[in-house]
Formats: structure tokens, sequence, C-alpha cells
């Protein structure tokens, strides 16, 4: 799969279809703290993922919510950086619903979790699978 970081929609196709990635933040220390979570996005590159209300990423996210996230397959990696927000009300359930019918059978919008959105600022993509490899990257607004 051959695509451009410009192309919001080819992007989110390849975060949907891997359905996985790590997300960093920053934590209270200044120190990154990495998580490796179940991912989607929407068409227009909205990333979206879950957490624990309690756990280190969400209290992150509240505070310093500038995230960078890699996805990667067997050819191609995808950096991804933005920020995030806990999401609430109609959003929440929107994006949680999003999440869910990727993920079917998730907690997303239990009791006790967030959902998370990511808003992609830059974005980077390095296929290996072309000779020479091909690196693309694009601010997006």
């Amino acid at each position: 799969m051959s695509f451009d970081a410009v192309d919001r929609s080819a992007v989110a196709q390849f975060v949907r279809a891997c359905g996985a990635g790590v997300v960093a933040s920053v934590g209270s220390d200044a120190e990154p703290q990495a998580a490796f979570v179940g991912l989607t996005a929407t068409d227009d590159g909205l990333l979206v993922l879950d957490a624990l209300e309690s756990s280190r990423k969400v209290a992150n996210i509240r505070t310093r919510p500038r995230v960078a996230v890699v996805v990667t397959d067997a050819d191609v990696t995808v950096q991804l950086e933005g920020r995030a927000r806990v999401s609430v009300d109609d959003e929440r359930r929107r994006l949680g619903e999003a999440y869910s019918a990727r993920f079917p059978g998730s907690r997303a919008l239990a009791d006790g979790f967030a959902v998370i959105a990511v808003e992609v600022r830059w974005v980077r993509v390095y296929d290996a699978g072309t000779h020479p490899p091909r690196v693309t990257e694009a601010a997006w607004a």
C-alpha cells in the first residue's frame, strides 16, 4: 500500500487497517511515556483510542496534550504528531461508537474509560516496500 502523508483518507485507512500503534505522551516529570494501544481513525484523519480514566496517558493528556503516535505494518511506518484531548458528551459518544465499530466488545463507552481524540498536525510516511524507500511528510492544518 503506497500513499503520501498529505492524503488524510489514505493515512486514516492505514491506521484502521493496522488497528494498533504506540502513543507517547509527556509525564508530569517531563519524561516521555509510551503505550501500545488499540487505534482507529475517522475519515478525516482524527485518531481515536480508549484508555482507563485512571491511566497515566489520560492524566498526561489532560495537562500536556502534545502526543506522538507510531503505526506500522511490515513495510510502512507512519509517524503522527498532534494534540490529544479526552472527548466529552456528544463527541465521546460518536468517537466511542467509531472505536467500538472497529473493536467490537470494546469498553470505550463504559464507566471508568476515556475516549481520546488526537488532532494530527504532522505526518511522516516511510514506505520500505519500494526501492528506494519512499518518504513523505506533511503538515496538517
